[in-house]
């Protein structure tokens, strides 16, 4: 077993346990590790390794364990904490914070941000960051950042709002298959109600934000929080004076961004450039 499953309180081996627990008292009868592969459509051997802790959580299975046994969500914010676990403790606040969110407005001047990742685009990012990067390594990030998406999944999920530099479209770190999913995946972020992605201009002004990603997160009590990244860094700013200035500089953003219509039709564009 993992090193990080040794305590009891981790949420990891609580959703290992507690998925063996509902599959062993299931009702009217005990279900084994194949019926419960088949009713959450996976294999006997991913239901292995998830009551054993080995390796990353599917982000498919934790909503459908909660379908088969009833239980209101709770393999799925398990698995969040899971997640969340997984990140230096730096990151940790922020993961929390952006669950809980009602609004999460974001920022990036030179790529996608992560809850709108593909696998392969994560895949290649972190790649291109760690090449010395074992296949498992690879593969829990890319679970991790997936995992992060659930947020548009909940009931009431939050409103986003994302800002893309134009370069953000242009740059090839990627082969171009895959900025072409990707680029489709943002158009399809788009069209959900609660998101709206919009793109700036290369020759839009300068602005605060010029030189680094930033979020801003509303908590249910509509205070908002303003989080800045960089190389293995990461800032949470509560400050009220801070926050405003954060604010007033995002509305600048998207007054000068395209609209969400012209913007889908500029990545549109861009996706029939990409062969």
């Amino acid at each position: 077993m993992d090193e990080e499953t040794d305590s009891p309180e981790d949420p990891r081996r609580e959703f290992a346990e507690e998925c063996r627990s509902a599959r062993e008292l299931h009702d009217p009868k005990a279900l084994t590790q194949e019926d419960l592969a088949r009713l959450v459509r996976t294999s006997r051997s991913t239901i292995s390794r998830v009551e054993n802790c080995q390796g990353a959580i599917p982000p498919e299975i934790p909503p459908r364990l909660d379908e088969v046994f009833g239980t209101d969500g709770k393999f799925k914010r398990l698995h969040e904490e899971a997640v969340a676990s997984s990140f230096p403790t730096l990151y940790r606040r922020r993961m929390a914070m952006e669950r809980a969110a009602v609004a999460i407005r974001e920022w990036s001047p030179t790529l996608v941000p992560g809850l709108f990742h593909t696998a392969d685009y994560a895949r290649c990012l972190y790649k291109g960051g760690f090449p010395r990067a074992s296949a498992k390594e690879t593969s829990a990030f890319v679970n991790d950042r997936l995992a992060r998406k659930a947020v548009f999944d909940g009931d009431m999920p939050p409103d986003v709002r994302l800002v893309l530099c134009e370069s953000v479209l242009y740059r090839r770190f990627c082969p171009p298959d895959v900025m072409r999913r990707q680029l489709k995946a943002l158009l399809d972020a788009g069209e959900r109600p609660t998101v709206r992605v919009q793109v700036l201009p290369l020759d839009a002004p300068g602005h605060l934000f010029s030189d680094w990603p930033v979020s801003l997160i509303t908590s249910p009590n509509h205070t908002v929080s303003v989080c800045v990244e960089n190389f293995r860094t990461a800032g949470i700013v509560d400050d009220p004076d801070y926050v405003r200035t954060a604010l007033r500089t995002y509305d600048e953003l998207t007054g000068d961004a395209l609209s969400a219509r012209e913007s889908a039709h500029l990545i549109a564009e861009q996706m029939e450039k990409l062969t």
